[in-house]
């Protein structure tokens, strides 16, 4: 029997979030792979499938993640090669800010068996919702924290700017699981060359259980330097300017609208021929 993977995502909120399908594939697989983010949320997934088995005990502090990377999705293809019907679940939406299952199903394709992912909501999903915003009355720009630090970023004021896992912002070892102020003061610097010190943003946090508080608490900018960080923790940046227009677009579009529309006068009152018998 050929071996086969699939990618699923349970959601945020413990067993509010998972699909109808999702839970078809868990309970149909013979193999099943967690990746959940409390230990509840494993113990919730072991009473769905007889064979569950986490991928936690690959992380270690001071272990490089790419390295546990790398071990978790040996783990899984071991038994994708052993024939089995292997399914991966991971919290939130299985290929967002979750490089183990696309590392597993490029792996598992390259080696010629079926794989693919199923989408779940993420946290993105739950901070939309959470927070009324709605990404495209502005625009909404995404960036993972260290990331937007590592590299050349473009900023849009005038856009939404929300950084993912701002807790270990600026580690390059990929060993940390939290930063201190020295490396925020480093983030909020480079923030403060588009945004005013007194800008408010948000500190977001999803509920995960049904107990949970939703985290959204507003400080200023300047303020995060001291703030309480979570790896979970997302920094959600709104706008400090208003959208302006592209006048020279805007002209080109209105020409071709009155292009348009003569086009159409000329059509409608073009003469029609009657035949005479």
């Amino acid at each position: 029997m050929q071996g086969s993977l699939v990618c699923v995502g349970t959601g945020m909120l413990l067993g509010g979030h998972i699909s109808p399908i999702s839970t078809s594939y868990i309970a149909q697989a013979d193999v099943v792979f967690s990746l959940m983010s409390t230990g509840i949320t494993e113990r919730w997934l072991d009473e769905m499938h007889g064979d569950v088995r986490s991928l936690q005990p690959y992380y270690q502090e001071g272990k490089n993640r790419n390295i546990t990377y790398n071990e978790m999705v040996e783990a899984i293809l071991t038994e994708v090669r052993a024939g089995k019907k292997v399914v991966a679940t991971f919290y939130g939406h299985p290929g967002v800010f979750a490089c183990v299952s696309h590392r597993a199903i490029k792996q598992a394709k390259k080696e010629n068996y079926p794989a693919h992912i199923e989408p779940g909501i993420s946290a993105e999903d739950c901070l939309y919702a959470d927070l009324s915003i709605d990404p495209g009355k502005t625009g909404c720009i995404n960036y993972e924290a260290s990331q937007f630090m590592f590299y050349q970023r473009h900023i849009d004021p005038a856009a939404l700017l929300v950084l993912w896992q701002v807790g270990f912002a600026g580690d390059k070892s990929l060993a940390k699981y939290s930063t201190g102020k020295a490396y925020r003061q480093v983030l909020v610097d480079l923030l403060l060359e588009t945004y005013p010190a007194d800008h408010q943003v948000i500190l977001y946090q999803a509920k995960v259980l049904p107990i949970d508080t939703m985290r959204a608490e507003h400080i200023a900018l300047i303020d995060l330097i001291d703030a309480e960080l979570f790896m979970h923790t997302t920094l959600v940046i709104p706008p400090s300017e208003k959208m302006r227009p592209n006048q020279t677009i805007l002209d080109k579009l209105a020409a071709l609208d009155k292009q348009e529309l003569q086009s159409k006068h000329r059509s409608s009152t073009r003469p029609t021929l009657t035949l005479v018998l």
